[in-house]
């Protein structure tokens, strides 16, 4: 760590947000959520006709169905991260998939509060929580043999249940179309996707496991029926992220965030349910919005930390204007994007545009799918819709989801839409403010700084100008050559932040960025490996190219992990 980092750290002023959360309620609801992994709303009471899920359409038919459902990330750890602690990823540094970074102390994972408040806590499996230390005494069980069964008698619980059945990997193994019970010529495939007979095979064997998952479900209800608690127990039934072709997982679009969400309520807490069995709800409701939510159905009081809205329960509030998202660091591939999405619209700011949405990664190369993709793009046999995923992203993308719901036609430039673009461009400008979002380090500088101090506290340390930091990268991230004498001013900034950015907006401007080969240059030699590293991807694109190599296989030494990524 540079001492310049070094004193900005040692000088963070920890701040403790009010964490009062105690029972208040004595008619508590047992409540149990089952999880399904990796699955968008591939089910028969969202509309899916291929789906076979006769289980989850009859939770639907005893429940409410949430229509606007959303993560916060489209993958796992960064989501489950946002539901475990109630704070949006970004604002405490855990957005990059599979980091450990520390998050403050004052943050108590919300099963906490319920065993407090007198509740059994058991979780069937998986935790996957992306933060430096596991708070493992938040659970009274936690292991593939975890059950509310094993409470005190007339003990409260709150139980859940999570399945991989429908996860990624399920179509990692091929399964012939002979055994397949959905069949791929019956598959409707996606815009975006070509008809390849491999496409066609992992979406029917996809929609095999969604059936398989479905009768899991079918099973953990059968069981709390033996148990004879249904009818003192609150059910949710919801996916932690969407999925799981290309272009699902891990990326920003409907087929990446919107979930499944469908809540059962007894007869004895119908008082609680925002509508009747067999009905549904619109309200926008986030993975921020779950931590709350939960507390607020036991009769606990939320802590002020929590930054999301409850949504049922004595402590529910108005409803949200909008569903925030992110995408940082996914596996091994970087990137950086956040999402804002109302009841009609779905606004994306790409702030390192010059990536392609089709970065490889390894583990999602492993679907037979992809892999045909891919050669089917190399070929020259793909129409445009579907050969935008291989190619660099715009700045800015806008969606009207009811009109396409698989966001093939991007309206940001159309000045029919000129007021809704710039009023959710605002709004996500101003959350990143409002949260203090840490995404915009670069993740070797949040790897070296939470080493000493969590990220959440460094920001408002005073010592990270967010604002200062969001305006470089909404101007490097524009690629507009105008913008290079701010530019310029930006590579001899005193901001170690602000002078990355600088040097990743020269990236972008490629050979326009050629008066400022020397400044780049002298970035070699910076005291933060992230700028250095920046630097030499600008000069490579400047006729730099032994120098910046050099530099790159330096940064291949440091003692930084995220700086060899």
């Amino acid at each position: 760590m540079s001492k310049y980092l070094k004193s900005l750290v040692l000088g963070v002023l920890f701040l403790s947000p009010a964490v009062a959360a105690n029972a208040q309620n004595t008619d508590q609801p047992n409540i149990l959520w089952i999880v399904s992994e990796d699955n968008s709303p591939f089910i028969g009471a969202y509309g899916d006709k291929f789906a076979t899920t006769p289980n989850i359409d009859k939770l639907a038919r005893e429940g409410v169905l949430y229509t606007n459902a959303f993560a916060t990330a489209p993958v796992c750890a960064p989501s489950r991260s946002t539901l475990i602690t109630g704070m949006y990823a970004p604002s405490i540094g855990t957005e990059n998939m599979r980091s450990q970074y520390a998050i403050p102390n004052f943050v108590k994972f919300y099963p906490k509060y319920l065993k407090e408040a007198g509740y059994y806590t058991s979780n069937n499996v998986k935790k996957d929580y992306n933060v430096a230390e596991d708070q493992e005494n938040a659970w009274d069980e936690s292991s593939n043999k975890a059950t509310y069964a094993n409470r005190q008698a007339g003990q409260v619980f709150f139980a859940i249940f999570n399945t991989t059945i429908s996860h990624e990997s399920s179509i990692h193994p091929y399964t012939p179309d002979d055994k397949l019970r959905h069949k791929p010529a019956d598959v409707t495939l996606p815009p975006y996707h070509p008809d390849t007979p491999e496409m066609r095979h992992d979406w029917a064997q996809y929609y095999d496991k969604v059936e398989d998952m479905d009768t899991f479900v079918g099973k953990v209800l059968a069981d709390l029926e033996k148990s004879g608690e249904a009818e003192n127990t609150i059910v949710f039934y919801y996916s932690d992220h969407g999925g799981v072709l290309g272009r699902s997982k891990r990326f920003m679009y409907e087929s990446g965030l919107h979930i499944p969400l469908i809540i059962r309520f007894p007869r004895k807490y119908a008082h609680l349910a925002p509508g009747k069995p067999d009905t549904k709800t619109d309200r926008i409701v986030s993975f921020l919005d779950f931590a709350p939510t939960l507390l607020s159905l036991a009769g606990v009081t939320i802590p002020d930390y929590m930054q999301g809205k409850a949504f049922l329960g004595n402590q529910k509030t108005s409803e949200r204007n909008y569903a925030h998202a992110f995408r940082g660091r996914m596996d091994e591939r970087m990137d950086l994007v956040r999402r804002l999405r109302d009841k009609k619209y779905r606004y994306i700011r790409n702030y390192m545009p010059h990536k392609i949405y089709g970065q490889y990664i390894e583990y999602l190369w492993r679907a037979p799918s992809m892999k045909s993709w891919e050669s089917a793009y190399k070929a020259g046999t793909l129409n445009e819709t579907q050969s935008k995923f291989w190619e660099t992203k715009p700045v800015e993308e806008l969606f009207d989801v009811d009109a396409d719901p698989h966001n093939v036609h991007n309206l940001a430039g159309d000045p029919n839409y000129k007021s809704v673009l710039e009023k959710m461009r605002k709004a996500t400008h101003d959350y990143a403010i409002e949260i203090k979002d840490v995404g915009f380090l670069p993740e070797a500088m949040m790897e070296d700084i939470s080493n000493i101090v969590p990220l959440y506290d460094y920001a408002r340390s005073g010592h990270y100008n967010v604002e200062k930091v969001l305006a470089a990268a909404e101007l490097a991230s524009e690629a507009d050559p105008e913008n290079l004498p701010q530019i310029m001013k930006m590579l001899v900034d005193n901001d170690a932040i602000v002078r990355y950015w600088a040097a990743t907006g020269c990236t972008l401007l490629d050979h326009h960025a050629t008066p400022a080969k020397y400044d780049l240059l002298d970035l070699l030699n910076d005291k933060e490996v992230s700028v250095r590293i920046a630097a030499a991807e600008a000069l490579t694109k400047l006729g730099e190219t032994k120098k910046a190599v050099q530099a790159l296989t330096d940064a291949l030494t440091s003692d930084i992990q995220m700086a060899r990524v």
